[in-house]
């Protein structure tokens, strides 16, 4: 099985989005949608034979931040909501993806602390805020927030 197809599986067995309607089934669409945002809000590492790292963060206001932390609305009402071509004041840090065999090389925090920074030029972020799925997506959520020196709020799972 080729990197991508593994990528396709692991965001299937770790998130089921197809599943859950309150969270974001990320398809060409939404990418376009993400793009339209700001161009680091997806991310990708690709080595031999397609990606081994994906990750998703989203631009958008301290309100609808709000809203999501307090189940009021889904992910992909978050990214619908979200005005295009205005000020960002809060990042979600919706997904980070890596296949096994590439973890724990720091990856993950590398191509998001890039992004967070692209994203930093040009909008004046207050906050980062996760829906973590994962002990690791916690954790890197936990220390992203650390070294950017921004509070982290957290969407409980139920």
């Amino acid at each position: 099985m080729n990197n991508f197809n593994r990528m396709i599986q692991l965001a299937q067995e770790v998130f089921a989005a197809h599943n859950d309607p309150m969270q974001l089934d990320v398809d060409e669409q939404i990418i376009e949608q993400l793009k339209q945002l700001h161009t680091a809000t997806i991310s990708e590492y690709i080595d031999g034979d397609g990606p081994v790292l994906w990750v998703i963060i989203i631009p958008t206001t301290i309100t609808l931040m709000h809203e999501f932390i307090d189940g009021k609305i889904s992910e992909t009402e978050l990214l619908s909501k979200t005005p295009l071509q205005s000020q960002y004041d809060a990042l979600y840090l919706c997904s980070a993806m890596v296949l096994d065999e590439y973890r724990k090389k720091g990856l993950a925090k590398q191509y998001t602390l890039a992004a967070i920074q692209a994203i930093r030029k040009e909008h004046q972020i207050k906050n980062v805020f996760v829906w973590a799925f994962t002990p690791e997506g916690n954790a890197l959520a936990e220390s992203i927030a650390k070294q950017e020196n921004l509070p982290l709020l957290k969407r409980e799972r139920k």
